[in-house]
C-alpha cells in the first residue's frame, strides 16, 4: 500500500510540475469525509462517514472552466447492524481506500482568482478516478478468504455439480466522480471550495459482497474451510448458494468536504491580463 501511495503521489507531483509551465494554477489541499453505499448500505447517505483528506492541483482553463486533478485517502465502512437493511446477516468490512482522480469543473458565473466581482461561483464537476481500495475484518484481508467461492474451483463445483470457477476481484477500480460544490476567491491567492462528489463504479465487491455463500453453514473448526466460514457469515445459518449480496447493482462512495488553494499566476506580467478589470 505504501509502495502504491508513493507512486500516486509521485504522479501528481509530476503532473503538478508539468502544469507548472501554464498559467493558472492552483494547488492546495482537501479535508472532509468519506462514506459508501452498497450491499450492507443501500439507501442511507453519509452513514458511518469516516475522515478523509488529500491533495489536489486545478488549471483554471477559463472563468468558467477549470480541470482538477486529486489524491484523496479516505475510508469505507459498512455494518448490517448499523444501517438495518440486513441485520441478520450480520456482516461488516471497513476499506482504506486512495482514489487519483481528474476533473473538469463548469462554473454556472463567471470566476477569477482575485476578482472584485467574480469571486464566487457555484459550480458542477465530472470526470474519472482510479481507485486502490482492499476490504477488511479485524485488520485481515477479506480477499485473500474468498468469502464467496472466489478462485476455490474444487468447492464450487462440487457443491455445484458444475464446473464453476469465480475469478477474485481486483485492488484497483475505475469510477465515475460527478458532484456539486460552490467556489469563494478569499483574496488574489487564496480561494476555497465546498464540494460533494459520489463516484459509479462498475464494481460490486468494495464491501466484498455480491454474489452468494457457497459453503455449507457449521463447518467443523478442523475443516481447511472453516476460517473461510467465519468471514463469509459469522451467524453461520446459510445453505449453500444462498443469496449473501445484489450483484444487479453496483458499489458507490463519496467524497465530501473543503478545500483550500493557493494561486499560483506564472504568466509574463508585462503581458495584458483579463484579470485586470475584475
Amino acid at each position: 500500500m505504501r509502495q502504491i501511495m508513493r507512486k500516486l503521489i509521485l504522479l501528481v507531483l509530476l503532473l503538478t510540475f508539468a502544469l507548472t509551465g501554464r498559467s493558472q494554477l492552483e494547488v492546495g489541499i482537501f479535508g472532509g469525509g468519506s462514506y459508501y453505499m452498497g450491499d450492507l448500505n443501500p439507501n442511507i447517505p453519509f452513514l458511518q462517514t469516516s475522515a478523509a483528506y488529500g491533495l489536489l492541483a486545478r488549471y483554471n482553463i477559463s472563468s468558467r472552466w477549470a480541470a482538477k486533478l486529486n489524491l484523496y485517502q479516505g475510508s469505507l465502512n459498512g455494518d448490517d447492524d448499523r444501517s438495518g437493511f440486513l441485520p441478520e446477516r450480520n456482516l461488516s468490512f471497513k476499506n482504506d481506500i486512495t482514489e487519483l482522480g481528474l476533473n473538469f469543473e463548469f462554473h454556472f458565473l463567471p470566476y477569477f482568482n482575485g476578482s472584485m466581482k467574480s469571486y464566487v461561483t457555484p459550480y458542477i464537476f465530472s470526470g474519472v478516478a482510479l481507485l486502490y481500495h482492499n476490504p477488511q475484518l479485524d485488520n485481515k484481508d477479506l480477499k485473500d478468504y474468498g468469502t464467496e467461492g472466489q478462485n476455490n474451483t474444487s468447492e464450487l463445483t462440487k457443491l455445484s455439480g458444475e464446473d464453476v470457477t469465480r475469478d477474485n476481484y481486483s485492488n484497483f477500480v475505475l469510477s465515475i466522480p460527478f458532484g456539486i460544490g460552490v467556489k469563494y476567491s478569499f483574496s488574489q491567492r487564496i480561494a476555497a471550495s465546498l464540494e460533494w462528489g459520489m463516484r459509479k463504479t462498475f464494481f460490486d465487491y468494495l464491501d466484498d459482497v455480491s454474489t452468494t455463500y457457497y459453503l455449507e453453514a457449521n463447518l467443523d473448526p478442523a475443516d481447511s474451510e472453516y476460517e473461510n466460514q467465519e468471514y463469509s457469515d459469522p451467524n453461520r445459518n446459510h445453505d449453500p448458494w444462498m443469496q449473501r449480496g445484489n450483484s444487479s447493482t453496483t458499489d458507490w462512495y463519496s467524497f465530501a468536504g473543503i478545500t483550500l488553494t493557493y494561486y499560483i499566476d506564472l504568466r509574463n506580467k508585462n503581458r495584458c491580463s483579463d484579470f485586470e478589470d475584475n
